[in-house]
């Protein structure tokens, strides 16, 4: 199956400062798989060791020696392992010796020819040691999460498709009215609709590639989640496993709004809940997407840590976590309605997260003001550049935008982003706010499919309005 990410090794193999990698994400989002598949490939030999398996062999990284610590993973591994750059040293599951990151900054100054990538699934856990000393600047960061759309789209055979979401689907298109005819509206549906029941771990799609049914592929999502529950006993010192079971189970039912702990466990109190939260963050099992006023970039300055929404790892895990089914989602007039609402949210931020350099850390954000009376929310703010885009997930008429209308009236927005159903279109908008004041803004308006693309998309629908405008045609 193709991977988006392969396109970032070779670009990281290929550069003439290249640094060792270190590739994160949860665990089975397709590391290994990843980086043996392009690997084999590219390098005439791959020298993989598993510090996870064989502990025993971060003893070879006893001392601040590259070289010497090649020959002795070398006698260790039976095999030789040449540093002119035909061959690929692959540390799997670092994190269970993070000692050895540290060591990783060696070779970057003293055997830059060799190729080296590590890669863990709780390598976050490891990392907030504040003992660990970690090789600042002498990394390189590759972030991996669960399969997207396009990769979906790849793998299950539909490239023609996809190729043409990622270069036929214009600003210009959607304005001519010809981005996604209905032929190819209806067929881009209904492949969503199946990536939101699959998901994009990769064991997942690839049984739905090979036929199997959508209950085989329930049964898979139950043993990954299964195979994550199991992983709590690993930083179960950290936070009771109860708890991280009680928080876990509680995300998909809380999808979609403000995470509130005791909806997770009414009877525990709230700052072991906030630990359990933090632990499974780290283990990008669950995703924060925080709330901050977004009055400018970087939308982080300002985050609020008291708000936050939480993402699961993968929307088809969260749906077998949620009982739902093919059916429920075929049947489902807009996909935006099921569950109400929350499984759009999870695969809206979901893809999203995507959208972001492949070495930078995803950090979705939100907006919302709870006071009373006055009560509104965007279920996202992205920043292109520097200007800040609300996105809302929502389907129907521009008349029911009525948080999005209040948000682009007070940061005195041109323009903003509505996912919902219907094929793709830049729309202007006049809507009324309170006390009889207007607001008129332009609204592009896609299909959740094109989510991916928002960042291509976004670069001529902004370079269209100028500058950000004071007031946004508000009277």
């Amino acid at each position: 199956m193709d991977r988006t990410r392969t396109s970032a090794l070779a670009a990281w193999a290929a550069a003439g400062d290249r640094k060792p990698l270190v590739l994160r994400g949860a665990r089975q989002v397709g590391k290994s798989w990843l980086v043996r598949d392009w690997g084999s490939r590219r390098y005439a030999a791959i020298a993989e060791a598993n510090l996870e398996r064989r502990p025993e062999i971060a003893a070879c990284f006893a001392d601040n020696d590259p070289r010497a610590a090649l020959r002795r993973l070398e006698a260790v591994l039976a095999r030789s392992i040449p540093a002119d750059g035909s061959a690929l040293l692959f540390l799997d599951e670092i994190q269970a010796s993070p000692q050895v990151l540290a060591k990783l900054r060696w070779f970057a100054e003293e055997l830059p020819t060799l190729p080296v990538i590590a890669a863990g699934s709780l390598l976050d856990i490891a990392l907030a040691d504040p003992a660990l000393s970690m090789p600042v600047g002498r990394v390189t960061y590759l972030h991996l999460e669960p399969m997207g759309f396009v990769e979906f789209l790849l793998a299950v055979g539909d490239a023609p498709l996809a190729a043409w979401l990622q270069r036929d689907v214009t600003l210009a298109t959607i304005e001519a009215g010809t981005a996604m005819p209905p032929p190819l509206h209806d067929r881009a549906t209904a492949r969503y609709r199946e990536w939101l029941l699959v998901g994009g771990m990769p064991a997942a799609v690839n049984a739905w590639r090979e036929g199997r049914s959508a209950a085989d592929v329930s049964s898979i999502h139950r043993d990954l989640l299964a195979s994550l529950r199991d992983d709590f006993a690993k930083y179960a010192s950290m936070a009771h496993r109860g708890r991280l079971d009680a928080v876990l189970a509680s995300v998909p039912r809380q999808l979609g709004g403000k995470f509130v702990y005791r909806a997770a466990d009414p009877d525990d109190r709230a700052e072991p809940l906030r630990r359990a939260v933090e632990l499974l963050c780290r283990a990008r099992v669950c995703h924060r997407v925080a709330a901050c006023s977004a009055r400018g970039v970087p939308l982080g300055a300002d985050a609020d840590e008291r708000r936050f929404k939480l993402l699961h790892l993968d929307v088809g895990l969260a749906c077998t976590s949620l009982g739902l089914d093919l059916r429920t989602i075929e049947s489902a007039a807009d996909v935006s309605l099921v569950n109400g609402g929350a499984i759009a949210d999870q695969a809206v931020g979901q893809l999203l997260r995507l959208t972001f350099p492949a070495n930078a850390e995803p950090a979705l954000h939100w907006w919302q003001r709870d006071r009373a009376g006055a009560e509104a929310e965007v279920d996202y703010v992205v920043a292109h550049g520097a200007r800040v885009v609300p996105v809302e997930v929502k389907s129907g008429a521009t008349g029911r935008l009525r948080s999005l209308h209040e948000f682009v009236a007070e940061r005195g927005l041109v323009a903003a982003v509505r996912i919902g159903a219907a094929p793709p279109v830049v729309q202007p908008v006049d809507a009324p706010l309170r006390e009889g004041r207007r607001v008129r803004y332009r609204l592009l308006s896609l299909p959740p499919y094109l989510t991916e693309e928002l960042p291509r998309l976004l670069d001529g629908f902004l370079a269209s309005e100028g500058p950000t405008r004071g007031g946004a045609g508000t009277t």
